[in-house]
């Protein structure tokens, strides 16, 4: 009995330091969406930030700080002066210009992917977090969103820990079962009606339709990044939030979210 205890006591114990690195994730978090020129350099620095782990991820070291700062720069620059359509262009631009900078460097396959996979996410992902915000519903859309996902990803875990059994794909992450992402998607749905009430005039059919689509893509949004973590051997990203690892151990379900939200959106205004 006191081993059981001691076991299930091991399971949460992670738990305080990782509320704590919540509050500042929710500060940091309410004061970027605060206003625009807040939200771009927000987005920027998810940018700068994404690719340096990704660079050290893939162990590219070369110029890895200087080019990661270059690329938050330019991103911003082309976030502050462009709309969407106009910025998505010249992102792909820079994106092949970053790209052809490190085959220059003679990276090597496996380096390359992660690059491209780096330079994606930072330069044409993330910044659907921004034009979220500039949707029709502004801010309640881009608070819906990413409460939506990040509390999902909350639910699969703490359902994973009391109740996970079954795995669902043990060779890429181990810790995922069915009974977490059953029980956590199941939890989104009705956390999607709650904050839908009071932020989106949708109907609760769409707002359980919107539950449903991202609580499985943030799960899917996870098991992409432990893929890539253990292709490169690496637990955590970085070392950024205490008790979560890196950035991107944190914004990892929002790689697909955000941009499915982003597109998804306007059918659900137009119905």
């Amino acid at each position: 009995m006191e081993l059981e205890i001691n076991n299930s006591e091991n399971k949460f114990s992670d738990v305080p330091l990782r509320v704590k690195t919540w509050g500042y994730i929710i500060l940091i978090f309410a004061i970027s969406i605060s206003s625009s020129i807040a939200m771009k350099l927000f987005i920027s620095w998810i940018g700068c930030q994404a690719l340096y782990e990704f660079l050290r991820m893939f162990q590219v070291k070369r110029n890895l700080f200087i080019t990661a700062l270059s690329l938050g720069i330019v991103q911003f620059s082309l976030l502050y002066f462009l709309n969407f359509e106009p910025y998505s262009l010249y992102a792909a631009v820079f994106l092949i210009t970053f790209l052809v900078y490190f085959l220059m460097l003679k990276v090597t396959v496996k380096q390359g992917v992660g690059v491209v996979i780096g330079l994606s996410l930072s330069l044409l992902v993330f910044p659907h977090l921004l034009y979220v915000r500039e949707s029709a519903f502004g801010i309640k859309a881009l608070v819906y969103l990413v409460v939506l996902t990040e509390l999902n990803d909350v639910f699969q875990y703490f359902m994973g820990k009391l109740f996970g059994n079954h795995k669902v794909m043990p060779k890429i992450s181990p810790n995922k079962t069915w009974e977490g992402v059953i029980g956590g998607v199941g939890l989104t749905i009705v956390l999607s009606i709650i904050l839908g009430y009071f932020l989106l005039p949708f109907t609760i059919l769409i707002q359980v339709i919107l539950g449903i689509v991202l609580g499985v893509a943030g799960f899917f949004g996870d098991v992409f990044m432990s893929l890539l973590k253990r292709k490169t051997n690496v637990k955590d990203t970085g070392t950024l939030l205490p008790g979560h690892g890196g950035l991107m151990d944190r914004m990892d379900s929002l790689i697909f979210n955000a941009p499915i939200f982003f597109w998804i959106l306007p059918l659900f205004i137009k119905s």
